[in-house]
């Protein structure tokens, strides 16, 4: 399913209407709602409206969170997604402490915090992604040894790029969730998202195909500039 919206700000609301939405189903099912988050300037957005403007739609108390993806940084570096998220909704909003599962990114040894945090995981009800220029998402990148993963939930791969580790999630995780959510947005990723929508399969959020579950983009008019208008209706 493809969501357009007229701007960053308008997804962001209905990525909230959407975070909601799927919370208020999990809780009334289960009696709890877990998320997995992403980092990001478009998911930030977000964070901020349902701290701020959808504070008291979001059963709080019965949501656990947890993470996509994490630099190998403690929690309180600049790069941190779980700072990012901790500054923009956590810390603004009554989330027991014990709702929100980080990844140790301070750990020394990557593998060891992938390997950690697996044991930290519960069944998914939504996971929030985002669209890297070179067709990226979470931080599984082309060319990396975790797009073959078919055993680890999280892995630690070696990013070239960046000359340093990432902890993510990898792709049977992904694919277990009942509900994907990619946000993208703003002109810069037109062109990669005509790529991964419509070309042939070769960038790791291509890979993003939940075996039960629903898979949802939303993103803004600028984002989707390139698609093909049956894509756009």
């Amino acid at each position: 399913m493809i969501e357009i919206f007229a701007n960053a700000q308008e997804l962001a609301r209905g990525a909230a209407e959407y975070f909601i939405a799927r919370s208020g189903e999990a809780v009334a099912r289960k009696g709890f709602f877990t998320v997995a988050l992403s980092g990001g300037s478009t998911p930030k957005a977000l964070y901020q409206l349902l701290a701020e403007l959808f504070h008291d739609r979001v059963p709080w108390s019965r949501t656990h969170f947890f993470w996509s993806d994490e630099r190998h940084v403690p929690p309180d570096h600049p790069d941190s997604n779980y700072r990012m998220t901790y500054e923009a909704m956590l810390s603004r909003v009554p989330v027991p402490e014990g709702n929100v599962h980080r990844i140790h990114g301070e750990n020394p040894d990557a593998a060891a915090a992938a390997n950690e945090y697996e044991q930290t995981l519960l069944p998914l009800d939504l996971i929030l992604l985002g669209l890297g220029p070179d067709g990226h998402t979470a931080s599984i990148f082309p060319g990396s040894e975790v797009l073959h993963e078919t055993v680890r939930l999280v892995a630690a791969p070696w990013v070239e790029k960046f000359n340093t580790y990432r902890i993510t999630m990898t792709l049977p995780l992904l694919n277990s969730g009942a509900a994907v959510l990619f946000l993208v947005s703003g002109a810069e990723k037109a062109v990669i998202v005509k790529e991964v929508l419509e070309g042939p399969k070769k960038y790791p959020a291509q890979f993003v195909q939940p075996v039960h579950g629903q898979l949802i983009w939303m993103l803004d008019e600028d984002a989707s500039a390139n698609l093909a208008a049956d894509k756009r209706q």
